[in-house]
């Protein structure tokens, strides 16, 4: 089967929205969620700004039961839960009732990096002092990485395939096509995809230690994360969730669903660490070959690619992956495609990323705008030269477009790009 593959439903947690409304008005008008984080400045990180939702007990009532939340303390469930929810709703779906008989046509394919970092550490010192009664019916659930798959299908019911993928930093963007990938061979009508990540110290600890966050910025938090700027110094931590729900085109037109966006394809690899790449660093030959190799399978030609919703993280790979795109794209100057990162306003979401990014991909596509590079008022001069400045824009622009090509490249040297396209109805 060749099943065509629409977005109908969204749903996102993030550092600047934790609702949809909220998230769309936010990268609109580029505000930022990154702020000040005390604990960290407790612990004495270098960096002490991050991008951290904010999620309150009223809110949590809306999602989870009294006894689920009795000891809840996975961020990342909590994230990925309510992003989830919101996008099955958004689609105008509606859980199966508990007595009946699962959705054997939906799924969910729903990444994480790590699951319940607190919530594990809180059980190794009870371990450890000879408590292990004192751990909770929870532990197990709260720490193994399908834990928010197993929430998520017991909430909705869901029949099919669930199942957690974890690709560092490229999970969401992974997440996406692996879904896209069953309904189009016909194995499932509707697939819930996105990804989750855990906040705090203990994730993000390690990426403090490797010295690849900024620390000139933590009386200033807004200005922290600066992709494509020449003043960037690293990526600012950040977490969170984005998820989406994906369909056949004959299922979203008979139930008559609102449909943002269509999937054209897309493709994953690893670059193997050879060459120029290593456990940090993408190779850039692998990260050419996804993005040739997805336009391939998405049957759309390099002109045709209008706006790039690209990873960009604020390092000196940023430079780099401007290269890997113009090479790839063979444009350059003011025949390159707009170029957006939202990594300025949230941080980078780990695990997450590329959940959330492609949720503001597809809002952009379904909406007719393009959002704003923040902090990049100092381009990078080797990016100047090789794009017209023009197309990485820092004020929203309003403006339709057809073709998105979303990427995402993780530790690992693990790459994913996906190739959506506005859905013209009639």
């Amino acid at each position: 089967m060749n099943n065509r593959v629409v977005i109908t439903g969204l749903g996102v947690v993030s550092p600047n929205g934790t609702d949809l409304a909220q998230f769309r008005q936010a990268i609109r008008n580029g505000v930022s969620g990154i702020r000040h984080d005390p604990q960290l400045e407790k612990l004495l990180f270098s960096c002490q700004i991050a991008g951290k939702p904010v999620i309150d007990n009223e809110r949590l009532q809306q999602y989870f039961k009294p006894l689920e939340l009795r000891g809840l303390e996975s961020t990342g469930i909590m994230y990925g839960v309510i992003a989830g929810l919101d996008a099955w709703k958004d689609a105008g779906l509606e859980p199966v009732d508990t007595d009946g008989t699962p959705d054997w046509d939906s799924g969910s394919v729903f990444g994480t990096g790590t699951s319940g970092i607190d919530k594990f550490r809180e059980a190794i010192y009870k371990v450890d002092a000879l408590e292990i009664r004192k751990l909770g019916s929870t532990v197990v659930a709260q720490t193994m990485n399908s834990g928010v798959n197993a929430y998520l299908s017991g909430k909705l019911g869901l029949g099919n395939q669930v199942c957690t993928n974890s690709s560092a930093c490229a999970t969401g963007a992974e997440s996406i096509l692996m879904a896209y990938e069953r309904i189009k061979t016909g194995r499932a009508v509707k697939m819930l995809a996105g990804s989750t990540s855990d906040s705090g110290p203990y994730i993000w600890g390690g990426f403090d230690a490797l010295k690849v966050c900024p620390y000139r910025y933590n009386d200033k938090p807004e200005k922290g994360c600066r992709p494509m700027s020449a003043t960037a110094s690293g990526f600012v931590p950040g977490s969170g969730a984005g998820a989406m729900v994906l369909e056949t085109l004959e299922s979203a037109l008979d139930r008559g669903a609102r449909i943002y966006a269509e999937i054209l394809g897309g493709h994953v690899n690893s670059g193997g660490q050879r060459g120029s790449g290593t456990m940090t660093a993408p190779n850039s030959s692998g990260v050419q070959r996804c993005i040739t190799m997805a336009l391939k399978e998405a049957g759309v030609d390099k002109q045709e690619v209008d706006v790039i919703n690209a990873h960009l993280t604020a390092t000196s790979k940023d430079v780099t992956e401007i290269k890997n795109w113009v090479a790839v794209l063979e444009r350059s100057g003011k025949d390159f495609p707009y170029i957006n990162s939202i990594k300025g306003m949230i941080g980078h979401c780990i695990s997450a990323a590329g959940s959330i990014e492609s949720v503001a991909s597809v809002l952009q596509l379904a909406e007719g705008f393009i959002f704003p590079n923040i902090n990049c008022e100092d381009l990078h001069p080797d990016i100047e030269k090789l794009v017209d400045p023009a197309r990485i824009p820092t004020v929203c622009l309003e403006q339709k477009f057809n073709i998105l090509a979303k990427a995402s490249f993780g530790f690992g040297d693990v790459n994913a790009c996906i190739i959506f396209k506005r859905y013209e109805h009639g």
